[in-house]
């Protein structure tokens, strides 16, 4: 079972059809991008499946165009990790607004982390967001807990939850510390054919940190938070992983010596996929000179050198996918000191303009769209290629367009961005999602 998106659309200046009706849509003037390459050609939409692509296609009577010219027109973006909040948050998110958000950043589908409240650890939690996810202008799927609460002492009922269709499985915001128990959960994943997504953070080498354990940090007298306590519990993950035979996703990695043993991992043949974040890959820790909270998450934002082993890593396939770990909170929480504050920045709209930014055109949308695709089991209707007989689920990106981010017209609930005041170059034109335009010239359709 998945959320499926609903028929998206208010009527626009275009013809955008009879709400719910099927319609023919032409993305027209663009390069198409996906895992085949590059080339120039348009796309020809109907009742939610590419039917044709080729160049100067004839448009058929009643079609709806969506002018592509001067962009490319690629896959729909697919998130891996990304916090909705609802249920138990709505303050800061809810599907709804998180679900428009995705849309405007070039998303057609979401892994809804589950550290909600209550935690999606059950098939009644689970059955609640997809349903909610049906109305949202993306697939919504979930992503469910390993541990009963997240509390790390007991596995949640995962066999239940793979019966409605979860495929990966974690207790994303802290890191499973009982390696034995973490042993049992890959074997019995092994089994159902699933993946575990790990935090990967020692809780006793992270103390009380706030920010990366470096210079930055010494000279603010914040607490750090060392690089070792995430590399410690990714060497123990991946001894487990040869134990266990099982896959395992690494989410946000932010560290050269996470990297590092990512890529041996990988030369060995361990069954092991990663994600970064665009802030990971951009930011680093002396955004945190003006104790400014929005520049608080976790794992923390490193150094100069991380950031760039990061975006090596990105760059040569190391890290398989980037992944925006949207992490909304409601104005007041982050309105606190730099320590009182929880972690967590927004995503989904600059994502895909960052990551361009960090590592190239083509190596982002590889690590956004089919890469993730096929992580979370969705490549059978996300990430490409754009041909006839594939979902309509495509993104439309303008690379040259620029743009300065302004928290107050982001579609969340919140505020939190990381961004705030900085011009971006590329953005999202048009969304499809199922063969709806759900994003049109820049505008959410609902």
């Amino acid at each position: 079972m998945t959320g499926l998106p609903g028929a998206g659309g208010r009527a626009s200046d275009r013809d955008v059809g009879r709400a719910g009706a099927p319609r023919t849509l032409m993305v027209r003037g663009g390069d198409v991008v996906d895992a085949g390459g590059r080339r120039r050609a348009d796309v020809l939409v109907e009742a939610g499946t590419v039917v044709r692509v080729g160049p100067d296609l004839a448009v058929p009577t009643g079609a709806t165009v969506l002018d592509a010219g001067g962009c490319v027109v690629l896959p729909g973006l697919v998130d891996l990790h990304t916090h909705l909040r609802q249920p138990g948050r709505e303050e800061a998110e809810t599907i709804e607004t998180g679900g428009r958000a995705a849309a405007l950043g070039g998303f057609t589908a979401v892994v809804a982390m589950p550290n909600t409240e209550p935690a999606i650890d059950s098939a009644a939690v689970a059955t609640e967001v997809l349903l909610l996810g049906r109305s949202a202008p993306v697939e919504v799927v979930v992503a469910g807990a390993i541990t009963v609460g997240r509390a790390g002492e007991r596995l949640a009922p995962m066999a239940e939850l793979a019966a409605l269709g979860v495929r990966i499985f974690t207790d994303d915001g802290s890191g499973l510390q009982d390696g034995g128990l973490m042993l049992r959960a890959l074997d019995y994943a092994r089994g159902l054919g699933v993946t575990l997504a790990q935090h990967c953070e020692d809780d006793r080498l992270v103390g009380g940190g706030s920010m990366h354990e470096g210079s930055w940090s010494s000279r603010l007298g914040i607490p750090g938070v060392p690089a070792a306590a995430e590399e410690a519990m990714v060497a123990r993950d991946l001894a487990l992983v040869r134990a266990s035979g099982a896959r395992m996703h690494f989410l946000h990695l932010s560290t050269a010596g996470s990297v590092a043993l990512l890529r041996a991992a990988k030369a060995e043949g361990l069954p092991v996929t990663a994600e970064a974040t665009p802030h990971h890959l951009t930011l680093t820790d002396a955004e945190c000179a003006a104790y400014d909270p929005v520049f608080k998450v976790n794992p923390p934002l490193r150094s100069d050198r991380d950031a760039a082993a990061l975006r090596a890593a990105v760059g040569d396939g190391t890290v398989d996918a980037v992944a925006t770990d949207h992490a909304p909170h409601a104005p007041e929480a982050k309105d606190v000191p730099f320590d009182e504050a929880p972690p967590g920045m927004l995503g989904l709209e600059t994502a895909l303009a960052v990551t361009v930014a960090a590592v190239g055109l083509e190596r982002a949308l590889a690590a956004m769209s089919w890469h993730p695709a096929t992580i979370a089991g969705l490549d059978d209707r996300h990430g490409g290629p754009v041909a006839a007989g594939s979902a309509a689920n495509v993104c439309v990106f303008d690379p040259g367009a620029r743009w300065t981010v302004d928290p107050a017209r982001l579609a969340s609930r919140s505020r939190n961005t990381p961004f705030a005041g900085r011009t971006l170059e590329g953005r999202v034109r048009h969304t499809i999602t199922a063969g709806e335009p759900v994003v049109v010239d820049g505008e959410a359709q609902r």
